[in-house]
């Protein structure tokens, strides 16, 4: 099959905040590699502490969090429609200063374009 036009970036609106489109990379092979590259230390670290002590699963919690900012950094690529402190709002600004809910909905959209559910999300 030939493709004769392709887009690597596409458009998701918010359920959440209607008004709000997020641009997300779409997945390739190259891309693939770079995104395996850039979780794969964080996810082995989150493996061993998940087996050890409660304080270790408070690590591995941490890292997790690091885990769904590398793909937010790795696959949204512009949020339009939202102002944070009354400027346009960046992927960036979406994660150190916007809605937490909308950070979340970005981050399943772009495991999404992943073909990734939660648990090879982790691995």
């Amino acid at each position: 099959m030939i493709v004769e036009s392709y887009l690597s970036v596409i458009k998701r609106e918010s359920a959440l905040c209607p008004g709000v489109v997020y641009r997300v990379e779409r997945m390739s092979f190259g891309r693939r590699i770079e995104l395996m590259k850039a979780i794969r230390e964080v996810a082995v670290k989150i493996d061993f502490l998940d087996a050890t002590n409660d304080a270790d699963r408070m690590a591995a919690s941490v890292l997790s969090a690091e885990v769904d900012r590398l793909y937010l950094q790795w696959g949204l690529k512009e949020v339009d429609g939202l102002l944070i402190d009354g400027v346009p709002a960046t992927p960036e600004s979406l994660v150190l200063a916007g809605p937490e809910e909308l950070s979340r909905e970005a981050l399943a959209f772009v495991i999404s374009e992943c073909g990734l559910n939660e648990a090879e999300k982790k691995t």
